[in-house]
C-alpha cells in the first residue's frame, strides 16, 4: 500500500476526531455569561429636568466600541426621549451603567415612566460602523424628584 494514501486517512481522521472533541456535547450547559441589561425600578429626575437612570449589563465579544443607551417616555405619548450613553466593557462581567440626560422638548415630572436600554455595538464592516445589539431591554420606572440641596 502507498504511502500516501495512508497519510490522507491519518490526517482526515485526525482531523475529524480534533473537531469531535471540539463540539459542544449536545445537553451540556453553557458556561458563557448571558448577554443582558437591566434598569433600576427608580429614576432620578432634578429639578432642571435631568434625569438619572440606572441599572447593570454583561456582554461579550465585541470588535468594536460598545454603549449602554437609554431612553425615556411619558404617560400616552409615544415620544421617547434620550437619556444619554455610557461606553461599555464586554468582557462577560456584570458592571453598572448610569446615563443622565435633560429631554430637550418635554418636560418630564415625578412618577411612572417607561425606559428603555439597549447594548449596542458599532461593529466594523467595511468603512462602515454598522450596529449590532447585545441586549435590549424595556420596563416601567419610577422617576422620584432629587432632593434640593442644603446649604
Amino acid at each position: 500500500m502507498p504511502v500516501r494514501p495512508v497519510l490522507a486517512v491519518l490526517a482526515a481522521s485526525a482531523g475529524a476526531a480534533l473537531l469531535l472533541t471540539a463540539a459542544p456535547t449536545a445537553g451540556a450547559a453553557s458556561t458563557a455569561p448571558a448577554e443582558s441589561v437591566t434598569v433600576d425600578p427608580t429614576g432620578r429626575i432634578a429639578a432642571d429636568g435631568t434625569i438619572t437612570l440606572s441599572g447593570t449589563y454583561r456582554c461579550t465579544g465585541s470588535t468594536g466600541p460598545v454603549f449602554v443607551s437609554s431612553s425615556v417616555a411619558q404617560g400616552s405619548s409615544s415620544t421617547r426621549h434620550n437619556i444619554g450613553g455610557t461606553r461599555a466593557v464586554c468582557d462577560g462581567v456584570e458592571r453598572r451603567w448610569v446615563n443622565s440626560g435633560r429631554p430637550s422638548s418635554a418636560s418630564m415630572t415625578p412618577g411612572t415612566a417607561r425606559v428603555q436600554t439597549t447594548v449596542m455595538e458599532l461593529r466594523p464592516f467595511g468603512f462602515l460602523p454598522l450596529p449590532a445589539f447585545h441586549a435590549v431591554h424595556g420596563q416601567d420606572v419610577t422617576l422620584v424628584a432629587d432632593a434640593p440641596a442644603t446649604a
